[in-house]
């Protein structure tokens, strides 16, 4: 499934078990009339069945990030990876506290679905800024144990290669001149994102 292209209308699917799910695991009714089935129990269509990988997002109104979670391998059935990620996005963010029913109606969400990450071999650092896609690519770095990924979107607030990967490496608790030495494992991987609308 990482590797098919979605419908509008399966984001649109996508975004509603995100929510379904952070909304019954807050106690709210939902979408559904009283008594119907919760989003484990709901009937759905064969491809949220297929292995998947996914990000969930979640922002406030004015555009603050408010958690996000994600998977970088599908090693579980699309659904379940959103169920999940939507949860740990929602109250397992240690950047965040756990979100309450009052944020709930102020959050918008973001579902992004990963291709396989493929392996970007370089030579140096001034190759392996060439072979990056602005705006395009997710990159993942490795160190040891030292790892972390920015979703494409992360471009749109770094969108100078150096930068990204500095602040890339930042995340991975590495130094911010470490991609410099050529040495990191890269890989990069694309999403099919999907958002809540804001109106």
């Amino acid at each position: 499934m990482t590797t098919d292209r979605l419908s509008q209308e399966q984001g649109s699917t996508l975004l509603n078990v995100a929510r379904r799910t952070i909304e019954e695991a807050l106690g709210l009714p939902g979408a559904g009339e009283p008594g119907a089935p919760g989003t484990a129990q709901m009937p759905h269509p064969g491809w949220l069945e297929t292995p998947g990988a996914a990000f969930v997002t979640l922002h406030s109104r004015n555009g603050d990030l408010r958690g996000c979670i994600g998977s970088l391998t599908a090693r579980r059935s699309l659904i379940e990876d959103v169920r999940s990620n939507a949860l740990a996005a929602a109250f397992e963010d240690p950047r965040f506290p756990p979100l309450t029913a009052d944020e709930l109606p102020g959050i918008m969400i973001e579902v992004s679905v990963l291709t396989a990450p493929d392996p970007l071999p370089y030579v140096d650092a001034p190759d392996l800024v060439h072979k990056l896609t602005p705006h395009v690519d997710g990159v993942i770095l490795e160190q040891g144990w030292h790892r972390a990924t920015f979703l494409p979107q992360v471009w749109d607030q770094l969108p100078m290669p150096e930068e990204f990967l500095s602040h890339l490496c930042y995340k991975a608790g590495l130094s911010g001149a470490a991609w410099r030495n050529g040495d990191l494992a890269v890989s990069t991987y694309q999403v099919q994102e999907f958002e809540e609308s804001t109106s």
